[in-house]
């Protein structure tokens, strides 16, 4: 049965398209059940991230991908909107090819980042979990883990990985030079922000606080940083304290609008704010990024910044697509085999069918008495005729290239024994 997937990342989608349709991972669950449900496929798993939203999908139709679009186009922040120009579709081998490259940090906005892998286990775990997967989608994605370790261990991929938050460093440091004298704002208490606090963190920023809805969870994350915690709700008495705002929430909506900024930009005196957005959907409302005085990046805008310097790990990419082509054929060539086994199972029940019936003439035969030797030659000669019925009525009626694919089949189910009179004669 077919393997698709249908979906967007940040190459076929800017971050305006790609936060219309999230999926955190509290709605991951339903959402597959439902997509399962409406499909009709197999099999289906979702692969939800800031760079991508992926469907993969074991079905049987075309019919199945159709419905799968149309589930996308349903989505409450696609309507209205055309998405099929950001689509794409991968079938079969590409299917494979695909999960094991993005597993592997390959089609990742930053060239051989780490937390993919866990993003794609994640997706997986929780599709077995909604029941929407368990066969050779299931394989897939468990070959997929195998692949990616593979490719990181053999490979240079991530040895010279450049994180987001890196880059975000970088560029702070550009505008302000030493962070000694800077007020990191931290929002949000995710892989990502964890990952910002403590590249910042690292260069001992004056004064780090933690902004999250829960504030328990904040003063979780603080205390591991020398921080102190707020909650959102805090943020617009005291977003005019800090130079370096850094957002990753899981909100649908932007927490802070343009109009908070200008507000802190006047208690500020229009001294500069840096602000990365690390968040899809958006954290900031992009207006802010066109007011004088803040400088605000978003993961596409840190991503250029980024691909720029990839160049140099060009060599480590080949050896890491020579792994996973390998890869893609043995798995794909597992599926072909896979796909053999109900006609393997219908020959091997037709073969016991003829053997049964021409056995149990030879012993009514030998309870009448008849010579062994003829009864053993009768049922020899009887396995063989039924063998070659169908087989013959079914060359006798074809012609041209169909007999052409008949003969090619039969050379290739009974080839020519090695030393044979035949085999000998094409040697030669």
């Amino acid at each position: 049965m077919p393997l698709f997937t249908i979906g967007f990342n940040h190459r076929t989608a800017p971050i305006e398209v790609r936060e219309r349709i999230v999926f955190p991972l509290e709605t991951q669950r339903p959402a597959l059940e439902g997509l399962k449900l409406q499909t009709g496929a197999e099999e289906v798993a979702l692969v939800s991230t800031c760079n991508r939203t992926e469907i993969y999908v074991r079905g049987g139709e075309q019919s199945v991908t159709d419905r799968v679009r149309a589930w996308l186009a349903s989505q409450s922040g696609a309507e209205g909107f055309n998405l099929a120009p950001h689509l794409y579709q991968l079938n079969d081998a590409q299917v494979a090819r695909h999960a094991f490259r993005v597993a592997s940090g390959l089609d990742s906005m930053v060239l051989g980042e780490p937390q993919i892998l866990g993003q794609v286990k994640l997706a997986a775990k929780v599709a077995l979990e909604a029941g929407t997967l368990g066969g050779p989608l299931d394989r897939m994605f468990q070959e997929t883990f195998k692949v990616a370790k593979e490719v990181r261990t053999q490979t240079e991929i991530g040895a010279t990985s450049v994180s987001m938050a890196a880059a975000g460093l970088k560029l702070a440091q550009q505008l302000f030079g030493d962070l000694h004298d800077t007020s990191l704002l931290l929002i949000g208490v995710g892989e990502m922000i964890e990952l910002a606090a403590t590249h910042f963190a690292a260069h001992s920023p004056k004064r780090i606080v933690v902004a999250n809805r829960s504030i328990e969870r904040g003063r979780e994350l603080a205390q591991r940083f020398n921080a102190t915690a707020i909650t959102l709700q805090q943020l617009p008495e005291h977003l005019h304290e800090f130079d370096i705002v850094i957002t990753s929430t899981a909100s649908m909506l932007p927490i802070i609008g343009k109009g908070m900024i200008e507000s802190a930009l006047k208690q500020r005196r229009h001294k500069p704010i840096f602000m990365v957005d690390l968040a899809v959907p958006r954290d900031i409302e992009h207006e802010v990024g066109e007011l004088d005085d803040v400088f605000l990046y978003t993961l596409d805008t840190l991503g250029k910044i980024i691909q720029q310097n990839s160049e140099k790990r060009e060599a480590a990419v080949i050896e890491a697509d020579r792994i996973i082509d390998i890869r893609t054929g043995e798995f794909m060539a597992w599926l072909a085999a896979r796909a053999s086994v109900p006609v393997i199972q219908q020959l091997r029940g037709k073969a016991d069918q003829y053997r049964l019936a021409e056995l149990d003439r030879a012993k009514r035969m030998l309870a009448k008495g008849e010579d062994p030797a003829r009864v053993i030659e009768q049922l020899a000669y009887g396995l063989t005729n039924k063998f070659l019925h169908h087989p013959l009525a079914a060359l006798n009626r074809t012609h041209g290239s169909e007999r052409e694919a008949l003969s090619d089949a039969l050379e290739k189910l009974f080839p020519t024994a090695p030393g044979s009179p035949e085999n000998q004669e094409q040697e030669k």
